[in-house]
């Protein structure tokens, strides 16, 4: 084998589905790669999900090694998974014959550093953000913590040692430059978002009248989301047309739903909240004139290139978001098929709205989205450039 990849998101999580098998499965095809994912015991125990997946790999040359993901508690259990990972892993580059080890995100690039101290092999650094800033950002650690301060120094160790930095944004590159190591120091990157895969997202049909318009939320509500200030929005829309319908498209959440509608004196009875798939999203989302979500504009959120926005571009449904969160206001400003605030005041918030509800009334707003989708999120782009880096590191 040629290649083995290691990520701490399962490959029977969604967004290992999506956001790693979606792309080796394809790469698979020129490429023998080894995937080695950490899965929860949760999805383990699920024997009609493992059975889909491994259904699903049988039809391409993959070979999948799943080890068993530990949470609790969270420092030692992480240390025990990169321990027992990393004695398996150098097994696998020396039973295979490994000649690059991708690494997706921090404590896997820990192992991959380890392999290419040990055997020489290629690494790759598939940053997805910066990992440690979110853990702050998130309140799960501070800045002065010591497991913070280690891995902001294995950061350093990753970006100057990695053979190939893979980053979701530009704006996260930019920032990586200004580091006071990396100066004049000449690092190899490529940009590459959270694709989507355009043949399952679809465009959406210009069926609805004038008078319709169905404000929509995809995705989950915590954490890095700013859910009061969508409420807000939801409002102004019902203030600007009382006749709109609100659809939250959402899994796990919908109590914490409910209770910050009630608190913000929302009517329920206005809103509709749906559990699905990540299958059916897509002809969910086609209900949706469009949608709304604002992240924290955390220093963390540089890096960051959420699904969602690729998913609602590639179905032609525009957006209302932030600044300040990687390269999604440029991309909705360039190709206008957006509306950004600078801050969340209520002025600005009600203003998106309206300006939000006449973007959706233009004629070719449906296929422009499709347009920036295809040109910003394709699947097949991001699997052409991993190939390529694939390529040249086994020159």
């Amino acid at each position: 084998m040629s290649i083995l990849y290691i990520t701490y998101d399962g490959l029977l999580e969604p967004l290992g589905k999506s956001q790693v098998l979606a792309y080796q499965e394809k790469l698979s095809k020129d490429f023998e790669i080894i995937i080695l994912s950490y899965e929860k015991p949760s999805d383990l125990i699920n024997h009609k999900l493992v059975s889909s997946v491994k259904n699903r790999i049988s039809k391409t040359s993959l070979k999948w090694i799943a080890r068993k993901y530990h949470k609790f508690p969270s420092i030692l259990a992480t240390f025990y998974d990169l321990l027992i990972g990393s004695i398996h892993c150098l097994f696998i580059i020396w039973r295979y014959n490994i000649k690059i080890v991708h690494a997706r995100s921090y404590p896997p690039s820990l192992i991959a550093l380890i392999c290419k101290k040990i055997f020489g092999t290629k690494f790759i650094f598939d940053m997805r953000g910066f990992w440690a800033d979110e853990r702050v950002d998130g309140n799960i650690w501070k800045k002065d913590d010591f497991i913070y301060k280690i891995t902001k120094s294995l950061e350093q160790s990753f970006i100057l040692q990695a053979d190939h930095i893979v980053s979701l944004t530009n704006a996260a590159v930019k920032e990586i430059n200004r580091f006071s190591y990396t100066n004049e120091k000449s690092l190899s990157f490529s940009i590459i978002p959270t694709c989507v895969d355009l043949e399952k997202f679809s465009e959406r049909e210009n069926s609805q009248s004038p008078n319709e318009f169905t404000l929509g939320y995809l995705g989950t509500v915590g954490t890095w989301y700013l859910f009061d200030e969508t409420v807000k929005a939801f409002k102004y829309c019902l203030e600007i047309n009382p006749t709109s319908k609100i659809l939250i498209i959402n899994k796990n959440e919908h109590e914490f739903i409910k209770e910050v509608f009630k608190k913000n004196n929302f009517p329920l009875s206005s809103v509709e909240i749906v559990s699905a798939d990540h299958d059916d999203i897509p002809k969910i989302l086609h209900r949706i004139s469009g949608a709304v979500f604002f992240l924290k504009p955390y220093f963390s959120k540089q890096a960051a290139a959420p699904t969602k926005l690729g998913e609602l571009l590639a179905s032609g449904i525009p957006s209302l978001t932030n600044e300040g969160v990687g390269d999604m206001a440029k991309i909705l400003q360039d190709t206008n098929t957006g509306i950004t605030i600078e801050n969340f005041s209520d002025f600005s918030i009600k203003k998106g709205v309206s300006d939000l509800m006449k973007l959706v009334q233009q004629k070719d707003i449906i296929a422009r989205c499709r347009k920036a989708g295809e040109s910003n999120f394709s699947l097949n782009d991001g699997i052409k450039k991993y190939k390529n880096i694939y390529k040249n590191l086994l020159k």
